[in-house]
């Protein structure tokens, strides 16, 4: 792990790291992956929905966190690394106490919903 990681320490947590990262392609969809670097298991990408839908650029870079909280048991901890400031804020409305966040009228509140129920 000669990344940046690594420096912040990273490679010494106690827990599962894993990163995750998300594609919106014009015309071609979206995509989401995640890999768990201990395990390093196949399968762990996914479509996330149509374009018909709508899509938005934090739209995959959630589905990707919400693939690596599916795949991590509540009772191990999880460091996460991701490249987009968008998902941190977003999911940081939710952790901890005093947060006064709604979901009505948030972008892309159909995944995180599913991320905030993971977490």
């Amino acid at each position: 792990m000669g990344t940046e990681i690594s420096r912040l320490g990273g490679d010494s947590f106690r827990g599962t790291v894993t990163a995750g990262d998300g594609s919106n392609q014009k015309g071609g969809g979206m995509g989401a992956g995640y890999v768990n670097l201990q395990k390093q298991r196949k399968g762990q990408q996914r479509k996330v929905g149509r374009e018909e839908e709508g899509s938005s650029l934090n739209r995959p870079e959630l589905a990707a966190f919400v693939l690596a909280l599916r795949s991590t048991p509540v009772t191990t901890l999880m460091l996460y690394v991701c490249d987009n400031q968008a998902l941190l804020k977003a999911v940081k409305k939710w952790v901890g106490e005093g947060g006064k966040a709604k979901l009505v009228g948030t972008p892309d509140a159909d995944i995180l919903v599913e991320a905030i129920e993971e977490l």
